[in-house]
């Protein structure tokens, strides 16, 4: 019998709107983080990482950062056919069917792209976002699908029923089989013997070939009308009597974290939840842990020199506390505290940054001052600047200031 053949297709279209203006030029999946990572690194990873080297990233919106950080970083040689990370644009394959349209959502996705599923000749199809932070072991969750017997295999986060109102989310029974899919209900359902925990659904599915095909055939190329996952293909699914398990994630075995329950999920859709998540990486024990050498988190390679810290005399040293910071990056006679500092950033005498996330190419000039804020790439702070100590100051300058108060530079900012 020869081996089952997984291939990962990983939806990095998403427009991200509600991270403006970090996605003015960029989509949200290309989107920097933690410092030298972009968050559609941590999906990569994650397929990496579990074994499976035969990968689609799916785009569409703003794309031209995305597919040139792919190509720069993530590559395998040519020598084997089934290992490859390749980049597909939405073309319009489908244009005599459909007329010519766009990716209209996760399944349409997915079916403008079945020739792909075609010409690998795939058992299963793992069906990923590309846009939240976490790690996962994939193969774990195929293999359950297929000791299952599953047509179809969500990937299940258990979280507060308070709090699940917010997602697409899954009643099951007592064997994790789900019997009903429900998109942000009101009330959401608890699971068998925990009535105050509720799954909701990650985004990230594995499909048995056959399922697939039929049920995007149904939805997209027959009467049915629906484009998503999880609004669409999966409660006919249901509907229609396929088998359809939810996964527990909180159970997925990460290497060289063993006895430590799988549970951390971050979906950074909004400033507010970036920010958040970026500030988790520089707590004294972090619960997103970057420095698992059993589970690495590869990047593309910039060839940056290393970090250096000049000065040290009273009132003017170079200094850094409680952050990460990327290659590059030099701290002349300033002062940085429970930062995230991007690649070449330059923070000169007498300045202070403290709770921020600055991106690559920032240059804070002498006696500058910011707290609480992010400001993008290649953005210069002249001196005596102060960013997020006064809101007025902020919005007179035209920046985004979020519900919880921190401040966002744009891209190229110029004061």
């Amino acid at each position: 019998m020869k081996s089952a053949r997984i291939l990962g297709m990983i939806l990095a279209g998403g427009q991200g709107s509600r991270l403006s203006p970090l996605t003015l030029k960029r989509s949200k999946p290309a989107v920097p983080f933690g410092s030298k990572y972009r968050i559609i690194d941590f999906a990569i990873n994650n397929f990496m990482n579990s074994d499976i080297f035969s990968i689609y990233v799916l785009t569409q919106f703003k794309a031209q950062s995305l597919t040139e950080h792919i190509q720069r970083g993530w590559r395998f040689g040519t020598f084997l056919s089934d290992y490859f990370i390749t980049l597909v644009p939405a073309q319009m394959y489908r244009f005599e069917e459909l007329g010519p349209v766009w990716y209209r959502g996760t399944a349409d996705a997915v079916y403008q792209n079945m020739h792909l599923i075609d010409n690998y000749d795939a058992d299963y199809v793992a069906i990923f976002s590309g846009d939240h932070i976490y790690k996962m072991n994939i193969r774990h969750m195929v293999e359950q699908h297929i000791d299952a017997g599953a047509d179809v295999t969500i990937a299940a986060y258990p979280m507060p029923q308070t709090e699940a109102h917010r997602f697409g989310v899954m009643q099951v029974d007592d064997n994790w089989r789900v019997t009903e899919f429900l998109e942000k209900p009101a009330n959401p359902p608890g699971i068998p013997g925990d009535p105050t925990t509720t799954l909701t659904s990650m985004g990230n599915y594995i499909f048995s070939r056959k399922a697939l095909d039929e049920l995007l055939n149904t939805n997209m190329g027959g009467d049915l009308a629906g484009f998503d996952f999880g609004g669409d293909v999966i409660p006919h699914a249901l509907a229609a009597g396929y088998k359809v398990q939810a996964y527990d994630f909180h159970k997925n075995p990460i290497p060289g974290q063993e006895g430590i329950a799988n549970t951390y999920w971050k979906d950074v859709g909004t400033l507010d939840a970036y920010y958040e998540a970026n500030m988790d990486l520089v707590s004294v024990s972090p619960e997103f842990d970057l420095y698992n050498h059993q589970w690495p988190l590869r990047t593309s390679s910039e060839f940056s020199p290393p970090t250096k810290f000049v000065h040290e005399v009273e009132g003017r040293k170079g200094q850094a506390f409680n952050s990460i910071m990327a290659g590059g990056t030099i701290i002349s006679g300033g002062t940085v505290r429970d930062s995230v500092l991007g690649r070449a950033v330059r923070t000169h005498s007498y300045s202070l940054v403290e709770s921020s996330v600055l991106f690559d190419n920032v240059e804070v000039h002498r006696n500058a001052h910011i707290r609480r804020a992010i400001i993008d790439k290649d953005v210069e702070v002249p001196e005596g600047t102060r960013i997020g100590l006064n809101a007025e100051e902020d919005a007179a300058r035209g920046f985004k200031i979020t519900e919880s108060g921190i401040v966002v530079v744009p891209k190229g900012y110029r004061f």
